[in-house]
């Protein structure tokens, strides 16, 4: 072990200097996610084990430190070498998203989880990595014919088309912000508009065909609207104030209660009325305990990831799949976060999007350690002259 520990210190050392402020922002946002998650998992504390917050909080130390050894390793390994595997990984990641569907297991009342081993873990949050690194290897590759349907296009297609629409089976929300990184990350490696706006229609008619088949989603988008738009759903489930809608009124009352300074530390009341105020609604115990100075500085951490992903690391990227996959890794990083801010502010329907390095999470909090690790990594290579 102390071998490894120590190939991957020598490793690092030969390299460039990893983005600091991406690395100052990643551990701020994984320290305020320990102080928070310990103050909100007490109702998860006492209806799992009788009181015990102490054990979630080491597992959640321990997935935390997982996810940031993650970092560090991923930080060092050269993307372009992980490049030429990336087709295998986005085949095994299709294959394991058509397991779920087969035998995925129930978990909050969706069909998301594989188990094996005893093991639980989430498939999506492997393959939107997967995506975004493989698509990143097909852009950089069809520059020079980028604007012909069949050569340049199609690829495309065939690879993102398929991984979007198995995670949108039961995790509309995650399809949804990978489908945007997707787009983004094809403006940049210059696909044409006339394909593009193509794709907007097709994925919105897509979105609009998943929310009929489930009352829930769709119950979920006319709270949110306060608007009755689909036939399959009931009025009492959308207008009640303790069905769809009670998620999103407690969460918007703990940051009222929170005012401008918070009420401290481990003072939270509504973490005992909220779902999963561990996970989904994060943000909303941040802002009754921090107040909203504490929340805007969250955002302003993925402000600054923001600029530092686009601004620096993207442009500064030795070669064009650096450039695509900062730009993808960047996309979701920073589009969780601001979604699940979005989400317990009222601004957005209520989804089950956890905040990167923040939210209590397994796989989850593995993924975004390996997406901000190679995000960092290219960061390693940026081109001097670019500075």
């Amino acid at each position: 072990m102390s071998t490894v520990a120590s190939q991957i210190k020598a490793r690092a050392a030969a390299l460039q200097p990893a983005d600091k402020l991406v690395v100052w922002v990643v551990f701020a946002l994984a320290a305020l996610g320990v102080v928070a998650v310990y103050s909100a998992l007490s109702f998860l504390a006492e209806t799992k084990s009788g009181g015990d917050t102490e054990r979630f909080l080491f597992r959640h130390l321990g997935r935390t430190g997982l996810a940031l050894a993650a970092v560090g390793i991923v930080s060092t390994l050269d993307y372009r070498r992980l490049a030429k595997v990336s087709k295998w990984l986005l085949a095994g990641a299709l294959l394991l998203l058509a397991a779920v569907q087969v035998s995925g297991v129930v978990l909050g009342g969706a069909q998301r989880w594989l188990e094996i081993g005893g093991f639980s873990f989430q498939p999506s949050d492997f393959a939107k990595v997967a995506l975004i690194l493989h698509l990143a290897v097909l852009l950089a590759k069809k520059q020079a014919y980028i604007d012909e349907f069949e050569r340049g296009f199609v690829p495309l297609l065939i690879w993102t088309v398929p991984t979007i629409a198995l995670i949108g089976m039961e995790d509309l929300s995650t399809a949804a912000v990978l489908s945007a990184a997707v787009g983004i990350m094809m403006v940049v490696g210059r696909v044409p508009t006339r394909y593009l706006s193509g794709l907007v229609v097709v994925g919105l008619l897509a979105a609009y065909l998943f929310l009929l088949t489930s009352p829930q989603r769709a119950a979920r988008v006319e709270s949110w609207l306060n608007v009755k738009v689909f036939p399959h759903t009931e009025e009492v489930q959308v207008f009640s104030e303790q069905d769809e809608g009670y998620q999103a009124k407690q969460a918007r009352i703990a940051i009222a209660m929170g005012g401008l300074t918070g009420v401290g530390p481990g003072k939270s009341v509504q973490r005992d009325f909220l779902p999963a105020p561990y996970n989904d609604f994060i943000f909303a115990i941040i802002a009754e305990e921090w107040g909203l100075l504490g929340a805007g500085l969250l955002l302003f951490g993925f402000v600054v990831l923001l600029f530092q992903g686009f601004l620096r690391i993207a442009r500064q990227a030795p070669d064009p799949l650096g450039l695509f996959l900062a730009v993808g890794l960047t996309t979701v990083l920073v589009l969780y976060g601001f979604v699940n801010a979005g989400v317990a502010s009222g601004l957005l329907p209520v989804t089950g999007l956890p905040m990167p390095f923040v939210s209590y999470g397994g796989t989850s909090l593995l993924a975004t350690g390996i997406m901000a690790g190679l995000l960092l990594n290219v960061s390693r290579h940026a081109d001097p002259t670019q500075r």
